[in-house]
């Protein structure tokens, strides 16, 4: 395996890197190899199983937070509910985003009913949207103007982005690194706008109305007891908790796939299984990061092998890392931790470009000289 510190021993301190089309040799088998012994392996077969225990396991989550509301009535403590909130809508996320890979049921209609139902019904997300953004993603991954993940949304993760910043973005962009978790404390209000936005734009949207309905059935359904039974300040304390809680924990789960992995020239042209590979962050710790990141600590497997259920992405692991040694293909992982403080440092670095080119302690003591 290639440690994340080697390989940014390779490509120098956590920086910006644009791929040309020399950086990597053709390598058409590479895939093809590893995607038959993943398949002869079996680890493509469904696990209706672990998803079945997944689900009740929320679901008595749930109960339990609706238990806990009732019986705690006007009191402060109904944040603790308001925060188990978050991370419940969270695991219904990741369980989205695993249907609409096709990792739940056995077929493509009955998983994209399923994602939607859970993105709708109970995150208070719209399907149409996340999937059409979230699949432009998988196909080129950091790549300059085909990834949407890397294009500008308050933060900026390019050089050019940081440099044209203006304004209140311009302030935010010039520490963003140090401001990016306190940041995600509104993205899961940020989803709520997208979601709506989305859905009642003038562009086509695939199942318009029945999105539309959803989402407005969620938010009665969880709005109604919290403004009906909780003082209004408290109501909206409440509601701030859990958007809270829900945009951390869902932006600390994403954040550390991709951010601070080397960006890929819109001219570069390199194999399928180098892009997702050299693009992609592992998380270690085994089972508990499974359970805590949704199966997105096995990022580089996931995006090989996008339909594969959570439970056999460990297994996959171990033929990938196989392949990429015996290619010299740059294999990624780090702690948790350790790939906060990369996806920090690069952001602060990118945002280096929105910042006054002489504001530095040795001009400005010329200045005021």
């Amino acid at each position: 395996m290639i440690s994340s510190s080697v390989l940014e021993s390779r490509l120098g301190p956590v920086r910006q890197t644009y791929a040309s089309t020399t950086d990597f040799p053709p390598m058409a088998r590479a895939y093809t190899e590893v995607s038959q012994v993943v398949r002869e392996s079996g680890l493509l077969h469904r696990t209706p199983w672990f998803y079945g225990i997944v689900g009740a396991a929320i679901a008595l989550g749930f109960g339990g937070v609706v238990t806990g509301f009732v019986l705690l009535g006007d009191s402060w403590f109904q944040l603790l509910m308001a925060g188990a909130l978050g991370i419940l809508f969270t695991q219904v996320a990741f369980l989205s985003h695993e249907a609409a890979h096709r990792q739940i049921l056995a077929s493509g209609p009955a998983n994209d009913r399923l994602a939607r139902l859970l993105a709708g019904g109970v995150v208070g997300m719209s399907y149409s949207w996340w999937n059409s953004k979230h699949t432009r993603h998988h196909a080129n991954p950091n790549r300059v103007g085909r990834d949407p993940d890397i294009e500008i949304d308050t933060i900026s993760f390019l050089d050019a982005d940081a440099a044209a910043a203006r304004g209140l973005r311009r302030l935010i962009t010039r520490r963003q690194g140090w401001l990016f978790f306190p940041l995600l404390a509104f993205e899961g209000l940020n989803l709520h706008f997208h979601a709506l936005r989305h859905l009642t734009g003038r562009a086509p949207v695939d199942r318009r109305w029945t999105e539309l309905g959803l989402v407005a059935a969620r938010f009665a359904l969880f709005l109604t007891p919290v403004f009906l039974f909780l003082p209004i300040g408290m109501a909206f304390a409440f509601l701030g908790v859990q958007l809270a809680v829900l945009g951390v924990y869902m932006g600390a789960s994403f954040a550390p796939n991709h951010k601070g992995m080397p960006v890929i020239a819109q001219g570069a042209k390199l194999d399928f299984f180098s892009k997702q590979v050299r693009t992609s962050r592992n998380v270690s710790g085994g089972w508990w990061a499974t359970w805590l990141m949704g199966g997105l600590n096995y990022q580089v497997e996931h995006h090989l092998f996008p339909s594969m259920p959570r439970p056999h992405l460990a297994q996959a692991r171990e033929i990938v890392m196989e392949q990429c040694e015996k290619l010299d293909v740059p294999y990624t992982e780090t702690t948790l931790w350790r790939s906060y403080g990369i996806v920090i440092a690069y952001l602060n670095r990118v945002g280096l470009a929105a910042r006054d080119p002489f504001d530095c302690p040795v001009s400005a003591t010329y200045r005021r000289a």
